[in-house]
């Protein structure tokens, strides 16, 4: 059997990519139709007022427990074991039951002293925060 050639290969390979276009401008028109164009508010960004009443005095003191570059572990400026902040924290929160707990550690301390101090306080209810040494 004998084949035929229809035509030219190079008639075979032409793609028209006049629908793809016009349909691409078509979406075009209509997204830019459809969009809402709204000017959005922004933020005021005024300080609010100074308050002309004084500060009050604080009833509950924050417990301030350091870790410093050799591990020491202090509790308002008391040293103590890292197991025993717990101990020492209670005893301070017995005269003001309030109180919250701000460990401070410093960056060549170990984290695993922070974190088992943090734990300590989380599992009896104390309320406790971080704060670097390069944020005080």
């Amino acid at each position: 059997m004998r084949r035929r050639n229809r035509g030219n290969a190079a008639d075979k390979a032409d793609v028209n990519m006049t629908p793809m276009l016009d349909i691409v401008f078509i979406l075009l028109i209509f997204f830019i139709v459809t969009a809402t164009f709204l000017q959005e508010e922004g933020i005021d960004m005024q300080p609010p007022p100074p308050n002309e009443n004084p500060p009050e005095s604080e009833d509950n003191p924050v417990i301030l427990v350091q870790i410093d570059g050799d591990n020491n572990v202090f509790v308002n400026q008391d040293r103590t074991s890292a197991d025993r902040v717990f101990a020492a924290v209670s005893r301070i929160r017995a005269e003001s039951p309030g109180s919250a707990v701000l460990i401070r550690p410093d960056d060549e301390s170990f984290h695993g002293i922070t974190v088992n101090i943090w734990d300590q306080m989380k599992v009896n209810g104390v309320p406790v925060s971080i704060q670097r040494e390069d944020e005080a």
